[in-house]
């Protein structure tokens, strides 16, 4: 994955997270990394995938911080500074059931209606995939090991932790998703 939507995205993502945010630019290299291995599933997709994997995160960055919530202010941004595609930036806006974060925090209505969950269920679950098995440094981990990371690290009755909690079984299930579709694609 190498084209100039993905090199554009590394570029802005790095922008806005390294100097600031060095771990959380360290997870988003590391999530855009997992892409590698699911390009022969998502085909024309993937260069999306890893442009989305590198940007999901971009949110964070202090100085985009509007609401709160990464993941609107962050495809905001894109949309409203950088005219990205609508389907990156509805990826952005809603990667890793952020709906259900949003409704913790009264949030739901502004994502569904600025960002309409994108209606690929592979790509959305990929992209589930790819940051749900990366840790905080970039690494590689099992699903189980980072949600139980993100519980330890934001507690559980937090906004974050109750999000992660009703979250858990839709993630678990996307990430089974994504590994049964590699499993059935052959090499």
């Amino acid at each position: 994955m190498s084209g100039a939507q993905v090199s554009w995205a590394r570029m802005v993502a790095e922008n806005e997270l390294r100097g600031v945010l060095p771990r959380r630019w360290a997870h988003s290299e590391g999530v855009a990394q997992r892409v590698v291995g699911l390009a022969r599933v998502l085909g024309e997709d993937a260069d999306l995938l890893a442009s989305a994997a590198v940007l999901h995160d971009v949110g964070y960055a202090p100085r985009l911080a509007e609401t709160g919530f990464h993941p609107l202010d962050g495809a905001r941004f894109l949309r409203d500074v950088h005219g990205a595609d609508e389907r990156l930036v509805r990826l952005v806006a809603n990667h890793s059931f952020a709906l259900l974060e949003a409704e913790e925090r009264g949030l739901r209505e502004v994502l569904e209606a600025e960002f309409p969950l994108l209606e690929q269920p592979l790509l959305v679950d990929a992209l589930v995939y790819c940051d749900m098995t990366t840790t905080p440094d970039g690494d590689r981990t099992t699903v189980r090991f980072r949600l139980a990371e993100i519980l330890g690290r934001y507690g559980t009755d937090g906004v974050v932790g109750r999000f992660i909690r009703r979250a858990s079984p839709e993630i678990l299930a996307a990430v089974g998703r994504t590994e049964a579709a590699l499993v059935a694609q052959p090499r």
